[in-house]
């Protein structure tokens, strides 16, 4: 028996870049076989709890979800490690049960620059859903976490038949799209302390959490991922918050940060917008 063929850049890619459909080649086969027999030894109830964290499919019939369960791979990733990289193939989704991944554009020069932070129970790379050719982005594990993977032909079956998944799928799709386009059109015409501003007021929107003292957001986000989200310096987006903390806007903690008032927070956003 001949041994696969691996690219160079398969050769290089760290072990956690090995998260592909067992159709894909041999050592994705042996990958997938591994995952399974994993897989087997965890009770059926732990596997319907994971797809059921995922909110477009938790209300799937449950002998859907048990067919769905069957069909797809679950893996831990440590921190740091990559789940796929730009060109590899777009064959499955993936749906994130616990941890946070980010999602990034790499340019040639290796820098990286955040599109999104998925956050447990969004589902991420659902492009290959429209298009089945490679992926556009690099997605990485930003803290330890577990991945669903559901081959892409599963769920478009599923969406074929269950209207409110299909509509979901594709409004998930178009808000990430507007927010990239609203974030470039940001990256093109506005200052760092004005897309800063904008960026908070989104943080708070989809993770904030309230408290007596405003709005926490305990991303874990580091100034430099901040500037990475922004296209801008660590530098400068220190600064920046400095400033904010200045005119009391926010409370900048170890990892957190806590928006005083969202009003006026939003309002000084929307002023140069």
């Amino acid at each position: 028996m001949t041994a696969p063929r691996i690219s160079r850049a398969e050769a290089l890619r760290p072990p956690g870049a090995w998260f592909r459909l067992a159709s894909a080649h041999e050592g994705a086969s042996r990958f997938a076989a591994h995952s399974l027999v994993a897989e087997k030894e965890r009770a059926t109830v732990e596997q319907h709890w994971y797809l059921k964290q995922c909110r477009l499919l938790e209300r799937l019939p449950p002998a859907d979800l048990k067919q769905l369960e069957a069909r797809c791979i679950s893996r831990k990733f440590a921190q740091g490690d990559v789940i796929y990289l730009p060109a590899d193939r777009g064959d499955a989704v993936l749906a994130l049960i616990s941890g946070r991944v980010k999602l990034c554009h790499v340019t040639r020069d290796g820098r990286e620059s955040i599109l999104a932070l998925i956050e447990p129970g969004e589902i991420f790379g659902e492009l290959c859903l429209i298009d089945s050719g490679e992926r556009e982005e690099l997605a990485k594990a930003a803290s330890p976490c577990v991945i669903v993977l559901i081959p892409r032909d599963e769920l478009q079956q599923l969406m074929q038949r269950f209207a409110d998944l299909a509509q979901g799928i594709t409004k998930l799709v178009g808000l990430r799209r507007i927010r990239i386009e609203r974030r470039l059109r940001s990256l093109l015409f506005r200052p760092v302390r004005e897309r800063l501003l904008q960026l908070l007021v989104e943080l708070a929107a989809d993770h904030g959490i309230r408290t007596p003292r405003g709005i926490d957001i305990r991303l874990k986000l580091s100034h430099q991922d901040l500037a990475s989200i922004i296209g801008s310096t660590r530098e400068s987006v220190s600064a920046a918050l400095g400033e904010f903390q200045n005119q009391g806007l926010v409370v900048l903690g170890r990892q957190c940060v806590t928006i005083c008032s969202i009003e006026r927070l939003t309002a000084q956003a929307e002023l140069h917008s």
